[in-house]
C-alpha cells in the first residue's frame, strides 16, 4: 500500500527567492482513494511502537506508560495523547484482551475513529462556480497545493480559474501566473499591494460570466498571530459572499506536517477568522512523527481532505485515515 516517494522539498523562506514554480513533471493526478503512498520513516512512531510491545507478551501498566511517551513524542500532544490512552484501554478491558497485539489494534481504531468522527466526505463542490479559498502561513506549500488540486479538479473534467490573492508579493502573482501558464488555465491577478478582495470578486465575476466549475483563490502567507493580516482573511469571505451568497463552498487551510504542535496553533487561529471547512496536510512523507494530525482533529472537528506526499503535481492524495494510521503504526 505504501511505496517510497522522494520527499518535498523544503519551505521557501519569506520573502521567496524565485517566483518560479518548481519543475515537477505535469503527470495526471491521483485519483485513487486507498493508500497514501508515504514511504516508510526510521525512527517514527511505528519503530517505537514495535520496540515496546515486543518487550512482553502482555501489557502492563509500564506498558501504557511508554506508549503515552511515544505518542506525545509524535507530536499527538499531551490532551489528545491521554483520551486517546484511556479509550484505547477501556476498549481492550472491555474486550477482555491482554496481548500486546490487542493494544496496538484497540489503540489503531481508537485512531480511526478520531479522525472518521470530523467526516471525511465534505468534499462536494456543489453548484458552479465553487469558490475555495486557500489558506495558511509562508511556507507550508500552498501555492503548490493550489496547483496540485487545480490539476486534479482538471484531470475530473472540471474547468478552473485562479486568482493571486497574495497580492504583497509581486514573486507571488507571478508563480500563480507560471502555474496558469503550465497547466493552461486562466489566472485572475493585479497589481503587487493591489486589495485582494478586489481580486477575489473579480474572479468570482470572471468564473460565472465564462461558466467555470470552480475558483482556486490563493491568499498572502500569514501569521497566525499577525491580527490585522488574519482579519483580512474574514474580508475576502465577505467579498465572495455578497457576490455568491452561499460561497466560499471550503476555506482550506494548508499546514506543513513537520510543524507538530505549533500546526494546531495555527489551526485554531485560522479556523477562527477564516472559517475553515478542510485542512490539506503538506510535507507529510518529510515528518518523522506525523500525529499532529489527530491532535487538530479533535481539536478542531475539521476533517483532513488531502495529503501532500511528494512534489510532484499528481501528489496530492485524497486523507484516507485507515491508510493513514496503518502508515503511523507501522512505519
Amino acid at each position: 500500500m505504501f511505496r517510497r516517494r522522494p520527499a518535498e522539498p523544503a519551505p521557501p523562506r519569506d520573502p521567496e527567492p524565485t517566483a518560479a514554480p518548481p519543475q515537477t513533471t505535469l503527470r495526471r493526478p491521483r485519483r485513487e482513494s486507498a493508500g497514501l503512498g508515504l514511504r516508510a520513516r526510521p525512527g517514527g512512531l511505528g519503530a517505537r511502537l514495535r520496540a515496546i510491545l515486543g518487550t512482553s507478551a502482555l501489557a502492563t501498566d509500564a506498558t501504557w506508560d511508554e506508549l503515552e511517551e511515544a505518542l506525545v513524542a509524535a507530536d499527538m500532544g499531551a490532551v489528545t495523547t491521554l483520551e486517546l490512552i484511556d479509550a484505547a484501554r477501556d476498549r481492550l478491558r472491555r474486550s477482555g484482551g491482554r496481548a500486546v497485539e490487542d493494544v496496538r489494534a484497540a489503540l489503531s481504531t481508537e485512531l480511526q475513529l478520531r479522525l472518521e468522527r470530523a467526516g471525511s466526505g465534505g468534499w462536494e463542490l456543489g453548484p458552479p462556480p465553487a469558490v475555495i479559498l486557500v489558506v495558511g502561513v509562508n511556507g507550508s506549500g500552498k501555492t503548490t497545493t493550489i496547483a496540485k488540486l487545480a490539476a486534479r479538479l482538471r484531470a475530473e473534467g472540471r474547468s478552473v480559474i485562479l486568482a493571486a490573492g497574495d497580492t504583497f508579493r509581486a514573486a507571488a502573482i507571478e508563480q500563480l501566473r507560471i502555474w496558469g501558464e503550465r497547466l493552461s488555465m486562466a489566472v485572475v491577478a493585479q497589481r503587487a499591494g493591489a486589495d485582494p478582495g478586489a481580486v477575489a470578486f473579480d474572479a468570482v465575476a470572471a468564473a460565472e460570466s465564462r461558466g467555470v466549475d470552480a475558483v482556486l483563490i490563493d491568499t498572502a502567507g500569514r501569521l497566525h498571530n499577525k491580527v490585522q493580516l488574519m482579519a483580512e482573511l474574514a474580508k475576502i469571505r465577505r467579498v465572495v459572499q455578497r457576490r455568491l451568497p452561499g460561497q466560499p463552498r471550503h476555506v482550506l487551510l494548508v499546514l506543513d506536517a513537520t510543524t507538530g504542535q505549533n500546526g494546531l496553533v495555527q489551526a485554531e487561529a485560522f479556523s477562527r477568522e477564516a472559517g475553515v471547512t478542510g485542512i490539506v496536510l503538506t510535507k507529510l512523507d518529510g515528518s518523522a512523527k506525523g500525529g499532529v494530525a489527530v491532535a487538530i482533529v479533535e481539536r478542531l472537528g475539521v476533517p483532513i481532505l488531502f495529503a501532500g506526499v511528494g512534489e510532484e503535481i499528481e501528489d496530492l492524495a485524497p486523507f484516507d485515515p485507515a491508510a493513514y494510521v496503518e502508515w503511523l503504526l507501522t512505519e
